[in-house]
């Protein structure tokens, strides 16, 4: 296929359409600026924002990826699947994705509540950080304690109040990832699996589950992030040269919320035009 767009690429940036604190044009301006060419908006579990960064970016010049980060769990481990040109209506993957949303939002009121209990903090304080058509989320939560003056930042949040073993923390409803996979797969996108190999609780999935991932029709790894490990991210370059995977590389950019910067990882031109051509669910917006 002919190249109608140009580097560089970043294929993961989020909005306050879901945890992001900026407007999907902001996201795009901020991604210019930082010298962006080629862009995904990847909010979790919606598509909300997609005509608002595809004017922007057509307006700017730039060509425009419609995306969305799907919630998936494996055994304990969260695991995140970007959906790439998938059809946003499919009947299947928008059901799906509203359950998400709505267990989603059950879970932050219980989270809220639990905190409530040690702490000055109300479920109004949490929608005060939150975009009207947002779902609230963890990350809200951590702004309305900031907000607050319990803690400094979203990070301190999360290392502290928000983690687990501080006892506040509730499970929300999420598919596992081959109902993801196949999801994205069967609505005309393509699917990569977001941060595969972080440090901690979310260490790498098992290679032979991994390679079920594949048989099921997974496109390829976000490998250059910036929470990736190297130990990791040679193992996951092996299976992806082994199976002719597409490997990414994006900013996981959120606004304020976190250090991330647009363009600080990029995915080449080559990987770009292979997601595209395979892809049939929707096309990019082209300037």
């Amino acid at each position: 296929m002919p190249h109608l767009f140009a580097g560089p690429a970043d294929l993961h940036l989020h909005s306050n359409h879901s945890d992001g604190t900026e407007p999907p044009a902001e996201v795009v301006r901020q991604a210019h600026a930082h010298g962006v060419r080629t862009l995904a908006l990847t909010d979790h579990d919606r598509t909300t924002g997609w005509a608002e960064a595809g004017d922007a970016a057509v307006a700017l010049g730039m060509t425009f990826l419609p995306g969305m980060e799907l919630s998936a769990k494996h055994e304990w481990r969260s695991v995140h699947v970007l959906g790439y040109l998938f059809d946003p209506d499919d009947a299947a993957l928008r059901a799906e994705t509203d359950r998400i949303r709505s267990d989603r939002i059950g879970r932050a009121e219980r989270i809220v509540r639990n905190i409530g209990r040690d702490y000055d903090l109300v479920w109004d304080d949490v929608l005060e950080q939150t975009a009207s058509d947002a779902t609230v989320g963890r990350p809200h939560i951590a702004d309305a304690l900031v907000a607050r003056g319990i803690v400094r930042d979203r990070s301190e949040a999360f290392d502290g109040i928000l983690h687990p073993r501080e006892g506040y923390y509730e499970p929300h409803y999420a598919p596992d990832p081959l109902t993801a996979v196949r999801l994205i797969t069967d609505a005309g996108g393509v699917a990569i699996i977001a941060h595969p190999v972080t440090s901690g609780r979310d260490r790498m999935m098992p290679e032979p589950f991994i390679e079920r991932l594949i048989a099921a029709g997974l496109g390829g790894f976000e490998i250059d992030h910036r929470e990736n490990t190297l130990q990791g991210k040679r193992i996951l370059h092996g299976i992806a040269a082994a199976h002719d995977l597409i490997v990414t590389g994006s900013s996981d950019y959120h606004g304020s919320g976190k250090p991330n910067l647009p363009g600080e990882n990029t995915t080449s031109e080559e990987m770009v035009a292979r997601l595209i051509g395979r892809a049939t669910g929707t096309t990019p917006r082209f300037p």
